[in-house]
């Protein structure tokens, strides 16, 4: 253990979070994410009685929207990183006004995307997607038309809510997702089967669920309940410094977010030349996939609160300490969360009214992945969110697109491409990605090196 931190270097009688903080930080947090996953497998569902058509489009269009979703909340990444950091030192007049400038920059950002997405949905989708089954187009244009309008709205709402978590309180920003997507749910019950709208109305249902998810959330921070209030929208300034810094930490962040949500859209690509079948069952172990690893993606998000603020006020080795102490912790909550989602999936897939041949190669795939995850995924995910809080981003952003790029994105687009493999190559490339990662993380915790950089 001495090499992963210095037991000596660390005040144990006055540590900046105790177990009772860590279990408000991040306790909210895996809920929420657990919760925002039951709630997209839900969606899912929903959409599958439609047919496998829907399902497919919604598949293919959602790597599009994630895309966009995870280059926009990078930038709310670099205004985590910098807030912690100053609420760690005690500097709540800096954390402030970095948050206007990211509140400033999200919007400069968001708002072109989603307008050049809603202008040329059609021509982009025939791009990406331009051998795919007619049928499944057509609801994929469909269902795009509405998920641009919202991306504006789901960069506000991811930036107020890191604004909530930087200063240690998640419960809040938990309470309102939970609420609106809740919403959403019903919406889609409204829209898709009340109205007959299919993915259109899926789409429709996300749109005003996220425009109601980033008007509250900012209604809320102008109050003074909380460390950081944004407030005055019409007095902010840019400040070219502090958008610099934001763009320093948000940047490479953006950039490795865009790479990871690239690599799997060029994946999409190859997965579109499957059978509409293959195609709806490899998307519901995408659902099954991102929910028996959200516990540990909802304690990554905590951690970066916690780190930031460790190393705001100086405390190295104790910013070492929580990494090792969470990510164990993460390790348990994935391995508890694969076992659960693998014996729930068979009847998920019954109840979603997925077809036989779709839901045994479902299964099939949940084995593999039930698996590996627990053996090699928490180290290549967890403990980046606390280097990245430190200000390592930039081997962030290289060892991600870096194991993206010749393990995942290469290795499944030769086995589908040119050996002829089935979805099960998708997964194959993943646990590779994901054991590149584990590996290059863990040598990069362990030199120290993350600490080197100077934020504030």
């Amino acid at each position: 253990m001495r090499r992963l931190y210095d037991r000596s270097q660390i005040n144990w009688n006055n540590m900046m979070f105790s177990r009772q903080d860590l279990k408000k930080l991040l306790i909210p947090l895996m809920f929420e994410q657990l919760l925002t996953s039951f709630m997209g497998m839900a969606d899912t569902m929903m959409v599958s009685r439609v047919g496998s058509a829907a399902i497919s489009a919604v598949s293919l269009v959602d790597s599009i929207n994630v895309l966009m979703i995870q280059l926009l909340s990078a930038m709310a990444t670099g205004g985590t990183i910098l807030c912690s950091q100053y609420i760690g030192k005690n500097d709540l007049k800096r954390a402030n006004q970095a948050a206007r400038q990211v509140v400033l920059t999200v919007l400069m950002i968001s708002i072109p995307i989603g307008l050049l997405c809603f202008l040329f949905r059609e021509p982009l989708l025939a791009l990406i997607f331009g051998s795919v089954d007619p049928e499944v187009m057509k609801d994929g244009v469909a269902y795009f038309y509405f998920t641009s309008l919202s991306f504006p709205f789901i960069a506000l709402f991811e930036t107020g809510a890191a604004f909530y978590r930087a200063g240690g309180n998640s419960r809040f920003p938990m309470t309102l997702s939970v609420i609106c997507n809740g919403l959403n749910i019903a919406g889609n019950a409204v829209f898709i089967f009340a109205f007959q709208m299919g993915t259109a109305g899926a789409a429709l249902s996300t749109l005003l669920s996220r425009i109601i998810s980033g008007v509250v959330i900012f209604y809320f921070l102008r109050k003074p309940a909380q460390q950081i209030v944004i407030d005055h929208y019409l007095d902010i300034r840019p400040d070219f410094q502090m958008i610099r810094r934001v763009l320093s930490l948000g940047v490479p962040s953006g950039v490795e977010n865009s790479m990871f949500q690239f690599g799997k859209l060029v994946i999409q690509s190859s997965v579109s030349l499957l059978t509409t079948t293959q195609i709806a069952a490899n998307a519901m172990v995408v659902v099954f996939e991102n929910l028996n690893g959200i516990g540990g993606i909802g304690i990554g998000i905590g951690l970066m609160t916690v780190v930031g603020q460790c190393v705001g006020a100086g405390r190295n080795e104790e910013a070492k300490y929580y990494i090792v102490k969470i990510t164990a912790v993460a390790e348990g909550v994935v391995a508890l969360s694969c076992l659960i989602v693998f014996l729930l999936c068979r009847p998920a897939m019954w109840l979603a009214g997925m077809e036989p041949e779709a839901a045994r190669l479902s299964f099939d795939m949940m084995i593999y992945v039930s698996v590996v995850k627990p053996i090699v995924w928490t180290c290549a995910f967890v403990p980046a969110y606390g280097m990245r809080s430190a200000g390592d981003v930039k081997f962030s952003m290289i060892m991600s697109s870096l194991t993206m790029w010749l393990c995942r994105v290469l290795m499944t687009t030769v086995m589908i491409r040119v050996l002829g493999f089935g979805p099960i190559a998708v997964w194959i490339g993943m646990s590779s990605d994901w054991l590149c990662r584990n590996i290059g993380y863990s040598i990069r915790f362990l030199s120290g090196k993350w600490l080197k950089h100077k934020v504030i």
